[in-house]
């Protein structure tokens, strides 16, 4: 009986899945990096000898500009070490910030205010009008209701 562990390195080995092993190659290359930069980078991929790195807010493209170098020499020096990513190799680094990556954050959850009844129902009515005298009764057993 054969575990996953070796079904899934047959189907790594096949032809059509050739892309699998590239995605565990840019995997590593990001866990290489600091944390800071794991977390502003959202995805990489190598195309035509050039690095593209997309960044999650556009606020990370200006650092990680700077840093291009660093981009560059981490690669060659996974492709060097790890023999199963030697087709990963650039000259050229490309940062861009992408719109399929989704800012997350925190959404705040609805609470619902409980108050307690702070007026007193025990209050004088001084009018002649019987409406507005109905009116005010209401109130005071509005208010006799809420604060028990």
């Amino acid at each position: 009986m054969k575990n996953a562990s070796v079904i899934l390195s047959h189907l790594v080995n096949q032809p059509q899945f050739r892309m699998l092993k590239r995605q565990e190659c840019y995997k590593k290359f990001v866990s290489l990096l600091g944390v800071h930069m794991q977390n502003a980078i959202a995805f990489v991929y190598v195309k035509n000898q050039t690095l593209f790195v997309a960044v999650k807010h556009p606020g990370f493209k200006m650092e990680l500009h700077y840093n291009r170098d660093l981009l560059k020499s981490v690669l060659t020096q996974l492709a060097s070490f790890d023999e199963k990513c030697r087709m990963l190799q650039a000259e050229k680094v490309v940062i861009f910030h992408t719109k399929y990556h989704p800012v997350h954050t925190k959404e705040e959850e609805e609470t619902i205010p409980y108050y307690e009844e702070l007026a007193q129902s025990s209050f004088n009515i001084e009018t002649d009008d019987e409406a507005l005298r109905s009116q005010f009764e209401k109130i005071k057993e509005t208010i006799k209701c809420n604060r028990s």
